[in-house]
């Protein structure tokens, strides 16, 4: 009988996979990953990664993409189709955040946020959508922020976020028929370099005091919900919101 890790490798062997925002941080580890499964990954983002600290054979291939723009993002999936005909998973990682109270932001960078954080969301579904079919997988990353509030970013980024979650769930009311499962996760401050920009060492330890589990959530903590929301295991799981936050309410 086969493990739980060989069920799933022989589930993604050869899957393709688009992950916008693989370039760091939470997409970064995704990437990684769905490379050690033996997926064939893709990644959107301005930037191609640096310092890659695995010895996957089958790199994944950048794409690259402003999220900024519409047409970026069509002239990258038109790119993708240059060499696939189909697409099988999604994860949608990427997003921007600035750390303001209401009174400081501008209009331009609402309107900013709102693009990159939401609409690019949008978009990547829609076009990824349109090649899942024979069914697929989608899993849009949310955040704490989109449930409750955020500690310190402004009022476009949690709306941003809390948007999401119901794009996520009109998205499942629409591609359920599809045999496309697509679901949402909120992770909590989790040690990536957005954090490191965006939280003092000080801020950082007061709120781990605050986290019923005593520390912040690590990418393999955010990564491992995503693959399995990704996987075979959860086929019945469609237009959820799973909380990733160390237990904070």
């Amino acid at each position: 009988m086969q493990s739980q890790n060989q069920m799933l490798t022989t589930f993604m062997q050869n899957k393709k996979v688009l992950v916008v925002g693989g370039s760091r941080g939470i997409g970064a580890g995704v990437v990684d990953n769905f490379q050690s499964l033996g997926a064939k990954v893709y990644y959107f983002s301005r930037n191609e990664r640096q310092n890659i600290e695995n010895d996957n054979k089958n790199e994944a291939i950048h794409i690259s993409v402003d999220l900024h723009s519409a047409d970026s993002i069509s002239k990258g999936f038109k790119y993708y189709d240059n060499n696939e005909n189909s697409l099988d998973i999604l994860v949608n990682v990427a997003g921007i955040n600035y750390c303001k109270n209401h009174n400081e932001i501008t209009s331009d960078e609402f309107d900013e946020v709102l693009t990159v954080n939401l609409k690019s969301f949008f978009l990547t579904c829609k076009y990824s959508v349109e090649r899942m079919s024979k069914g697929g997988k989608i899993v849009n990353v949310s955040s704490i922020a989109g449930r409750n509030k955020s500690i310190v970013s402004g009022v476009h980024y949690t709306s941003s976020k809390a948007a999401i979650i119901g794009l996520t769930r009109q998205f499942a009311h629409e591609t359920g028929p599809l045999g496309i499962n697509i679901n949402c996760v909120c992770p909590s401050q989790t040690e990536t370099n957005m954090l490191k920009e965006s939280m003092t060492a000080k801020e950082k330890k007061k709120l781990e005091r605050n986290i019923p589990l005593r520390r912040l959530a690590t990418v393999e903590d955010v990564v491992n919900p995503i693959i399995f929301l990704c996987s075979e295991e959860s086929s019945y799981i469609h237009g959820a919101c799973i909380d990733i936050n160390g237990g904070q309410l």
